[in-house]
């Protein structure tokens, strides 16, 4: 027991820590780039790529994650997963090649045909790595994807800076999409030593796909979801709209799909393990809640304080347009991670079934936000989907309910210190900086108001010994003695 602990706190730190280089490094690079381009540029991108992310479902088929929570796999199954991500990403790709003129047309930007088209070799790319990653979150073997990771943003952002400031615009943005998959896959390659065999069972696809196809449709619902507002976005508003409403949900996503997909990493194959121990699992749920909801709260009603100084301030006044949008995002984004852990917990006990009916009546009542914004406007479309949000929690939390007796008011009773001394700060934070907005520019208004809340946050919850806050002390501790 001792030993799956001690593999899963590193494995969590690694994967968290990755994470948190990887967009710290995306944001340094992200901010040097939209002061070179302009929301329109985002756009152009962001237009094409509703369409090929969709295509990401059906290559993977959930065949990742059914390698993952496999107790046993063999060779076979890897080289039967293999070609078949491979077959479908070589017809997805020729699928889209075809649609290009369709979907420029679609937008009404002819731009988007020679956009289409490159980007989507990143189809294939993708389905190169599925297997070799997919094996290495298996192992929980986060410290090497961490640096493949961080590797291939930094490359891949520089080269990309360098295109923009040689006046490349959109191409800038696509060149760093396409180099940073193609620096993954050699890294991936180099470091795994799994090799297919010419091979393709019958047998073992029956197995997985018996897993994997409920997360597949759920998978197809979901990603389709995410996108449909970009594509509202960009079919009823223009271009740099659509920059702007990406931009806004790319800061927002820093603090809880940071946290939500370093807990995609590792939930599954620790929560996996754990299948068979009900009480034990629902004790790690209790923990890993608290302590993800600690550090996503805290910083997701830091950033609505912050909203105006952190776009303007960090990327300039052409950004203005995404403010209204950061502000509105930030409350979607607040439950995000327990949603995330919700959904893992479904996986790793094998009810896929379950996933995909969550799946289906969440995206049911979501779409009414999709309806908002095609005849009211963008911000009702987030308001839209903050209410969701809250609904969809309350349908993920009722299967937890029912499978280990933990549902939405046990939940939300294990965070409620969290949001109280998260409201403490808003309370304090907010008034000051609306205040000192007229004495300090947004770079010194931004660095002022984060010490000051940061220094808070801690002081509060040391105040009142919060449980989550003690863990995260332990565990901080306790890497830095293995580290040191």
């Amino acid at each position: 027991m001792s030993g799956l602990k001690d593999k899963a706190i590193s494995g969590a730190s690694w994967s968290l820590t990755g994470r948190l280089l990887q967009q710290g490094v995306q944001f340094l690079i992200g901010i040097i780039l939209a002061r070179l381009l302009m929301p329109e540029e985002y756009g152009l991108v962001a237009m094409a790529l509703v369409f090929i992310t969709v295509f990401y479902v059906f290559v993977d088929s959930g065949f990742s994650t059914a390698i993952i929570q496999r107790k046993e796999i063999t060779k076979s199954d890897l080289s039967t997963v293999f070609y078949l991500n491979l077959g479908v990403s070589v017809i997805a790709f020729i699928i889209l090649y075809l649609l290009a003129p369709l979907i420029a047309k679609f937008y009404g930007n002819i731009q988007l045909v020679r956009i289409v088209r490159t980007l989507s070799l990143m189809i294939i790319l993708y389905a190169l790595t599925i297997v070799q990653n997919s094996l290495l979150v298996r192992d929980i073997r986060f410290k090497i994807k961490t640096r493949i990771e961080l590797v291939s943003q930094i490359l891949s952002g520089i080269i990309a800076i360098y295109l923009a400031y040689k006046g490349y615009g959109v191409w800038a943005l696509i060149w760093k999409t396409l180099l940073n998959q193609i620096f993954v896959n050699i890294q991936l390659w180099m470091s795994n030593r799994w090799l297919p065999s010419f091979e393709f069972n019958k047998n073992s696809f029956k197995e997985l796909f018996g897993f994997s196809n409920k997360l597949l449709v759920s998978g197809i619902i979901d990603r389709v979801y995410q996108q449909i507002n970009r594509l509202v976005v960009g079919k009823f508003f223009p271009a740099a709209e659509l920059g702007y409403y990406t931009k806004a949900e790319q800061f927002n996503n820093l603090p809880s799909h940071t946290i939500s997909n370093s807990l995609m990493s590792f939930l599954l194959p620790v929560f996996s393990k754990m299948q068979d121990d009900i009480e034990r699992l629902r004790r790690a749920i209790v923990k890993v809640i608290k302590i993800v909801m600690y550090f996503n709260v805290n910083a997701m009603l830091l950033m609505f304080i912050l909203s105006e100084p952190l776009i303007i301030g960090l990327l300039g006044e052409q950004w203005r347009g995404a403010v209204p949008y950061l502000r509105l995002l930030v409350f979607v984004g607040l439950f995000y991670p327990m949603h995330t852990i919700n959904v893992q917990i479904l996986t790793a006990l094998g009810r896929s079934d379950l996933f995909l009916k969550v799946e289906v009546y969440k995206k049911i009542i979501g779409s009414t936000s999709v309806l908002l914004g095609i005849f009211v406007g963008i911000q009702a479309m987030i308001c839209g989907m903050i209410v969701t949000s809250f609904i969809s929690l309350a349908i993920n939390t009722y299967y937890t309910n029912k499978l280990l007796r933990l549902g939405l008011f046990e939940q939300l009773k294990c965070i409620s210190k969290t949001f109280f001394v998260a409201l403490i700060m808003v309370i304090l934070m907010l008034p000051l900086t609306i205040f000192l907005k007229s004495y300090l520019n947004n770079i010194e208004l931004l660095i002022l108001i984060s010490s000051i809340s940061f220094f808070l946050v801690l002081f509060i919850s040391n105040l009142l010994r919060l449980e989550e806050y003690t863990e995260i002390k332990l565990i901080v501790t306790k890497l830095i003695k293995r580290n040191g």
